[in-house]
């Protein structure tokens, strides 16, 4: 009897929480596509987007001035896409990383929200959401600011974000206190994506919970 209790509990241990959908990519990133950020310039030649050996990490190489995204073939509507990641190597002395976390993006990844993912001097930072929105046929960007004190983790810790997607509404919470809620987000659906832009940085978790 005590085998089959202890058998049981380990099987439970490796499932997803209820609800959630597992999203992290295999080796071979299927259900996922590379796209520049400028959609005149060429993809980069190099992996910028590999998971790790042990298949643990996701690891996002912007460095030498790469711009891109990598999209998820799903279109989604509400939910709750929940990323923990962490800085890579120290990239400078005066660290000035970027990237950022996409939701409701187009298929090409032109439009979108973002939840920025970013250590500088000046926002927008980690905490802060920017939308890219067409405006008379182009695609026009707004940041959104939180108003009260950072909440990212020292360089080199883990960050949690849970972003929940409801109507109009994007709320972004950053290690467990939410920053920024972007009321009147006026495109109800698209895809989840994961940007390069000049920084090194490593993903652990990318879950998706959609509401009703």
């Amino acid at each position: 009897m005590l085998r089959l209790v202890l058998v049981a509990g380990c099987a439970g241990a490796a499932q997803e929480p209820e609800g959630w959908v597992d999203l992290f990519p295999g080796k071979d990133l299927k259900g996922w596509k590379r796209y520049p950020l400028d959609p005149t310039a060429p993809l980069a030649a190099k992996a910028v987007y590999r998971v790790s050996d042990d298949g643990k990490l996701l690891i996002v190489d912007g460095t030498g001035g790469t711009k891109e995204v990598l999209i998820n073939g799903e279109e989604r509507g509400d939910g709750i896409f929940h990323v923990e990641w962490r800085w890579g190597k120290v990239q400078d002395e005066k660290p000035n990383y970027n990237g950022g976390i996409y939701l409701r993006s187009s298929a090409d990844g032109r439009t979108w929200i973002q939840a920025q993912v970013a250590h500088g001097p000046k926002p927008p930072v980690v905490g802060d959401l920017i939308g890219m929105l067409p405006v008379d046929g182009k695609p026009t960007r707004t940041d959104k600011l939180q108003a009260g004190p950072g909440r990212e983790a020292p360089v080199g810790d883990w960050n949690t974000y849970e972003i929940t997607c409801k109507g109009k509404s994007i709320s972004l919470s950053v290690n467990g206190g939410t920053t920024l809620t972007w009321e009147d987000f006026p495109i109800l659906r698209g895809h989840l994506g994961i940007q390069a832009e000049f920084a090194n940085y490593e993903i652990r978790a990318l879950r998706w919970k959609p509401l009703p």
